[in-house]
């Protein structure tokens, strides 16, 4: 059981290029308050590699600020135009690298897994994740850019998986890791041997 007075302060990033979105949450046992959310623009740069430089130097500044004890950070995810996922895994990898260098541990959450967690619904839209953290979170205003409500929907997200598993967290090697640790969560779903 989570200890009442075990805090925890969790930073979550949306990372973007021209925008990357940021949130930071107390997370004071199973409560959690805002501390913070935001936005870091980029619009105004026109060289790619000045944007990294920015993102790494406000992820820093962020860092350092708020004091987190864990970055979640959202995947990017693959459409039509891979110049875009490489842009946006350029900007996540900035952004992890930031955390790293101030031993800040990270952890990557898919958009669906994100949505999900927050909304129940794994194809929310970015008003319906907005329009959720303000009932959960219990604020008002209305962010400019709705990547400042993304990068805090991935700090929820982080605290609802702690919260949810009871504070642990395990990492499977494979399915069949997974099916043996879990018998009763995947009932009738058989592992094939491996030959």
């Amino acid at each position: 059981m989570l200890n009442e007075k075990k805090e925890r302060i969790i930073m979550g990033i949306d990372p973007g290029t021209a925008v990357m979105g940021y949130g930071v949450i107390l997370e004071k046992g199973n409560k959690t308050e805002l501390i913070s959310l935001g936005v870091v623009k980029m619009t105004h740069l026109d060289d790619p590699f000045l944007k990294l430089q920015r993102i790494f130097e406000k992820t820093i500044v962020l860092i350092d600020q708020y004091k987190p004890d864990v970055l979640a950070i959202e995947a990017p995810f693959y459409g039509k135009n891979i110049q875009v996922l490489l842009k946006l895994g350029r900007a996540q990898g900035i952004a992890i690298a930031a955390a790293l260098s101030r031993s800040i541990s990270v952890t990557e959450y898919s958009p669906r897994k994100i949505k999900q967690s927050i909304t129940g619904n794994g194809n929310a839209t970015k008003e319906q994740v907005a329009a959720m953290l303000q009932r959960l979170l219990n604020f008002k205003e209305t962010p400019e850019f709705l990547d400042a409500t993304d990068g805090l929907a991935v700090a929820v997200c982080h605290s609802f998986q702690k919260i949810t598993s009871g504070g642990k967290s395990k990492t499977y090697s494979g399915w069949e890791s997974f099916v043996s640790d879990n018998k009763t969560k995947v009932k009738g779903l058989a592992v094939k041997a491996k030959k």
